[in-house]
C-alpha cells in the first residue's frame, strides 16, 4: 500500500451536474454489450459529454463533477477513467456509483459539497485523496474535502477487488505453504 499514489496532480476536466454513466460517461452500446477491456472503453470515455477527452486527458488528470454523478448502469467507464489514471472528485455521486469506482480501484471523493465552484476545466489541481486535500494551482484555492475511508484505503491501494482478491489468494497459498512445511 506504501507505493500508491493518493496524490494525484494534474488538469481539471469539470462536468456539471446529473451526468448519467449511459452515454454520459460511456456510450450506452458498451454497457449493454458488457465491455470491461479498458483497451475498449478508453477511446470512448466521455466521447458524448466531451468529444475527445480520451486523446487530451493523462494520467493524474483530475475529473470533477457536480450533484448525482453516473446515474443509471454503471461500471465500464470506471474502467476506463482507472485504466487512464485519472481521478474522480464528485459532490454527490449514488451508492452504486461509489461501489462500482471504488471496485474499479478508481481514485474517487465522494460528498464534496459545492466542489465545482472552485475550479474550471484546464485549471492544475491536486488532490490527496488519503488526506482530503483539494489545491487549485491555477486559481490559489485550497480546501478540505472528505477523504477516502479508511475502511476502503486497502481496496483501492489493491487496485479494486480483483487485486484485493489476487492479494488474498497468494497470501492464503503462502499460509498453506507455510503451514505444509512446518508440518
Amino acid at each position: 500500500m506504501n507505493d500508491y499514489r493518493w496524490v494525484l496532480r494534474g488538469r481539471c476536466y469539470k462536468l456539471g451536474h446529473d451526468v448519467p454513466h449511459p452515454d454520459g460517461v460511456i456510450p450506452a452500446r458498451y454497457i449493454t454489450a458488457r465491455e470491461m477491456d479498458p483497451a475498449v472503453l478508453v477511446p470512448h470515455l466521455f466521447e458524448q459529454t466531451d468529444p475527445g477527452f480520451s486523446q487530451r486527458s493523462r494520467p493524474g488528470d483530475i475529473i470533477v463533477t457536480g450533484r448525482n454523478f453516473g446515474m443509471g448502469p454503471k461500471g465500464n467507464g470506471y474502467v476506463a477513467m482507472q485504466a487512464l489514471g485519472l481521478g474522480l472528485v464528485c459532490e454527490s455521486m449514488s451508492v452504486q456509483a461509489y461501489r462500482a469506482a471504488i471496485s474499479t480501484g478508481l481514485r474517487v471523493l465522494n460528498h464534496c459539497e459545492n466542489i465545482t465552484a472552485y475550479c474550471q476545466t484546464g485549471d492544475e489541481l491536486e488532490v490527496d485523496f488519503l488526506n482530503g486535500a483539494f489545491i487549485n494551482h491555477t486559481q490559489g484555492v485550497a480546501r478540505a474535502v472528505p477523504p477516502v475511508p479508511h475502511a476502503l484505503r486497502e481496496l483501492l491501494a489493491c487496485g479494486g477487488n480483483e487485486g484485493w482478491l489476487e492479494r488474498w489468494w497468494l497470501a492464503r497459498q503462502q499460509q498453506a505453504r507455510d503451514s505444509a512445511t512446518a508440518a
